[in-house]
């Protein structure tokens, strides 16, 4: 009986010991040379190999090979509930050797059976003890993977989690679980980290492709995989570095997005940790990338030929039994300054950055105002009108004319600057509907393309460029609108000697408020934000030596431009965009007409009461904005607009 009862604690029921599918293994009721008192004992025991069985289950199921196809989709994966990766396989691998232990407990046991055929089940029960407690909370671990179909890195942080108990046996048995489990993080971070190679077929990592890109994967050999102590093998990331060095070469676009992926990230690594992570990864990326040779003869390794000296630290890091934080952490900074420095070397003297976000403020920041100036001279018959399909290379010679014009012929930025004109769809009502105010034009569809070069790109990506063009066109719309109020001034000053009347009045005061707040918008952006911020960025530059810093110090450079645009506040930005057209409808109707007649007396009308709601809502919305927020820039902006309290006196009404 008692060899039966061995072979059930291994998971194997047989005719005394039989298995239930609701109980599990149990001992057959009513034999006769079984005592009463000892069924107890012996269903109490075979309840491990119920687990037992249970986990041997699991592991024969998913620590198997998965073969990857072309599309990334696994040969089991309709009939698997899991999917498939190699954390579970680390997890399985890990489970077994815990299991370990206990197989080894069954076999002292039966060779002391072998010894004594009289040993009692008091014995048994007392060697298998501290399985009672182990095998359920590991069981209930597996069901919360099964339940919840948990993968990739977040099985580190279910182990994590279920590791903070005060049950000495089951934290040594999750610690050892998560140590294997953690050699496969390892293992991708030293090709991330030292490579710059996302080995990660199976979206596991934290960290992930951002663009839609997909890499075709070969077929792996089963034979490759062997989760030892490691969760991966030595030859096996030599082999996916192999592999994914010439998916990339083949495949990869010229420049790779990456970021985070939240949901993967284990909590006991802080977040601004993982942005670390993936900020080294990013730059040796770039750095290692095929196409970028001929640079790197010149620039030499992003790591300074350090690569093997971080690999060790590594290695060390995971022969540690126990993740510790503050040792992962240091390393990981060691790294990163490494690189941070390299890429301020770079970026700093050998691409000269100040020199090329001075290129930027001139042309998206307007800071060549009178190029933009020639510009909109020239390019304003063609841009009036919806555009065509020759509209984007005549205002490309149109900018290029404004640039000889204002001598700017350095053909080597021109060349990095394209206009583009975006033709936007819209109905036939709709078009009608804004062409009747005039505010629907190839001004609208208007971009500034800047050509990136490396290694540049890393800090000017698609989304810095996307924001640097939001504020080019919200320049260049008041830009325009000033330009053609100084016109307006212009046809008035030739008219004035005619008869005048109330209406010539009207118009005059009119064109006079509009461009009083125009001209008092137009200064506080340009002077008050734009020269400031970029002031405090170069200093900010200047006196640091950390890519990363710089990083950072650009991109609260543009949130500040957008925030003290009050691009980001979409009701005073609608309402600027309404002052804006309103205007140029004004100015677009007193250019084209000599003679006013009643129609043209009632659109004045109209777009002065449309022009005094829309000033006195911006007016409401300053202030209100000013009063909860305290922002020192919105008081700048209300004391240009209203230094002599004539606005506020007047109830935000700044027409009479």
């Amino acid at each position: 009986m008692l060899h039966e009862l061995l072979l059930a604690l291994s998971g194997f029921p047989g005719g005394i010991f039989i298995e239930d599918k609701q109980k599990g293994i149990q001992v057959v009721t009513d034999l006769p040379f079984i005592h009463a008192n000892e069924v107890s004992v012996l269903n109490r025991l075979c309840r491990l190999g119920t687990y037992n069985k249970k986990f041997q289950e699991f592991i024969t199921e998913y620590r198997g090979t998965p073969i990857l196809f072309a599309n990334g989709k696994t040969q089991e994966d309709s009939s698997r509930r899991l999917q498939d990766g190699l954390y579970l396989r680390a997890f399985c691998s890990g489970l077994d050797k815990v299991l370990e232990n206990y197989r080894q407990s069954l076999l002292s046991i039966e060779q002391e059976i072998l010894k004594d055929a009289y040993l009692s089940l008091g014995y048994i029960q007392h060697s298998l003890e501290e399985y009672q407690l182990l095998f359920p909370a590991l069981s209930a671990v597996v069901d919360q993977i099964l339940y919840h179909k948990i993968h990739g890195c977040h099985i580190l942080e279910i182990l994590h989690r279920n590791a903070a108990c005060g049950l000495p046996s089951l934290k040594h048995a999750l610690e050892r679980i998560l140590y294997t489990c953690h050699g496969v993080m390892y293992k991708q971070l030293t090709a991330w980290t030292l490579h710059g190679l996302l080995l990660d077929h199976y979206a596991e990592f934290f960290i992930q492709q951002s663009s839609e890109h997909t890499q075709t994967v070969p077929k792996e050999d089963e034979d490759d995989y062997d989760l030892g102590i490691g969760g991966v093998t030595g030859k096996q990331l030599r082999e996916a570095m192999k592999l994914s060095e010439e998916s990339t070469l083949s495949h990869k676009p010229e420049y790779v997005l990456f970021a985070l992926r939240p949901q993967m990230l284990p909590s006991y690594i802080p977040s601004r940790l993982a942005e670390k992570i993936l900020f080294i990864g990013e730059s040796v990326q770039v750095f290692e990338n095929q196409q970028q040779r001929d640079v790197l003869r010149h620039t030499g390794s992003v790591l300074k030929e350090r690569e093997e000296e971080f690999a060790m630290d590594l290695s060390k890091l995971q022969q540690q039994p126990v993740f510790c934080l503050m040792s992962f952490e240091a390393i990981i900074d060691k790294i990163r300054v490494c690189v941070a420095e390299h890429l301020w070397s770079l970026v700093m003297e050998e691409s000269d950055l100040l020199a090329n976000l001075n290129v930027m403020k001139d042309f998206y920041l307007l800071g060549r105002g009178e190029l933009f100036l020639a510009f909109i001279d020239h390019a304003q018959g063609l841009l009036k009108m919806l555009p065509t399909a020759t509209t984007e290379h005549d205002v490309n010679a149109a900018f290029r004319q404004a640039a000889r014009r204002v001598l700017l012929d350095d053909d080597s930025i021109l060349s990095k600057f394209k206009m583009t004109v975006q033709s936007k769809t819209v109905s036939s009502k709709q078009a009608l509907k804004k062409s009747e105010i005039g505010v629907e034009s190839g001004w609208n569809c208007l971009d500034l393309v800047y050509t990136v070069e490396w290694p540049l790109h890393i800090l000017f990506t698609q989304t810095v460029l996307e924001k640097y063009n939001t504020m080019f066109k919200f320049l260049l719309h008041i830009k325009k609108v000033q330009l053609e109020l100084q016109h307006c001034w212009a046809i008035q000053m030739e008219r004035k000697n005619h008869t005048s009347s109330q209406l010539d009045s009207n118009i005059w005061h009119l064109r006079r408020h509009m461009a009083f707040l125009v001209d008092n918008l137009q200064y506080y952006l340009q002077v008050d934000v734009l020269e400031t911020q970029f002031s405090q960025l170069g200093e900010k530059i200047k006196s640091t030596r950390d890519f990363e810093t710089i990083r950072l110090s650009h991109d609260r450079f543009l949130t500040a431009l957008l925030g003290q645009s009050f691009l980001h506040m979409k009701p005073v930005a609608h309402c600027l965009k309404e002052i804006l057209d309103i205007c140029h409808s004004f100015c677009m109707l007193l250019i084209q007409t000599i003679k006013f007649r009643d129609r043209e007396v009632g659109q004045i009308d109209k777009l002065a009461q449309g022009f005094k709601r829309q000033s006195s809502l911006l007016f409401t919305l300053l202030s209100s904005v000013r009063s909860h927020e305290s922002s020192p820039y919105l008081a700048q902006l209300m004391l240009r607009i209203d230094f002599n309290k004539y606005y506020s006196q007047s109830g935000a009404v700044l027409t009479g």
